[in-house]
């Protein structure tokens, strides 16, 4: 299988460079989407060996990464994973998203850190348990962490899902809509590090956008 990496980043200079030297060390095309940084982002992670597409004005974490989608889409990948720019998800998770890619050639994998949450803040815990069980509803299965940005798309699902989210709900966007289209969703165990980052999401924006995009796509089934 010929993979790749899309990570969308906005002022991750810290975390950015080890993170891609460690996926280019497993053999993987990296693309950083650098959401316009105000620090060396960009330059860090083309040091380390990824391309780099810079936003020229901030698009969020949904516009980053459609347009590192629509990037790789015309490239000959069979299949993209989603990581963080923060040094949050591990490399080393990679090979069980990869064997259940391998069995399954058209699916979505989203990582799943409930199994052991015990660094997760309690806050997190309980906010991933509820809304992971509002949209499992609504995709009719399922999905243990629905809030776990590490994800893998075939390229054939990619292809299917048409996304228009512009920020977090991209991800939720991703699981009700690869869901109605009968594609494949698993949930793979993976870690998460944590470290000195500062979360990227707004408490109540983030949250009232969420809801606001959860309860359109539900009435609109």
């Amino acid at each position: 299988m010929k993979l790749c990496v899309v990570i969308p980043a906005r002022n991750e200079a810290r975390a950015i460079g080890p993170l891609v030297a460690a996926l280019r060390r497993k053999q993987l095309d990296v693309f950083v989407i650098d959401d316009a940084s105000s620090d060396a982002t960009a330059s860090i992670a083309q040091s380390a060996g990824a391309q780099v597409l810079v936003n020229q004005e901030r698009r969020g974490k949904g516009g980053s990464l459609k347009r590192g989608f629509e990037h790789v889409k015309a490239l000959s990948y069979d299949g993209v994973f989603v990581l963080d720019g923060d040094g949050q998800h591990d490399p080393d998770d990679l090979p069980a998203f990869i064997a259940l890619a391998q069995a399954h050639p058209r699916c979505v994998i989203s990582g799943n850190r409930m199994g052991n949450c015990k660094n997760m803040p309690f806050v997190r815990v309980c906010t991933n348990r509820f809304m992971s069980w509002m949209i499992s509803c609504a995709c009719g299965q399922t999905i243990p962490d629905t809030q776990c940005g590490y994800r893998y798309l075939s390229m054939s699902a990619l292809k299917e899902i048409p996304l228009v989210s512009d920020d977090f709900e991209i991800e939720t966007e991703m699981l009700i809509k690869a869901c109605r289209a009968k594609i494949p969703v698993f949930s793979v165990a993976v870690r998460t590090i944590y470290g000195e980052e500062t979360s990227k999401i707004h408490p109540w924006n983030d949250t009232v956008r969420f809801f606001k995009y959860f309860f359109k796509v539900v009435l609109t089934k």
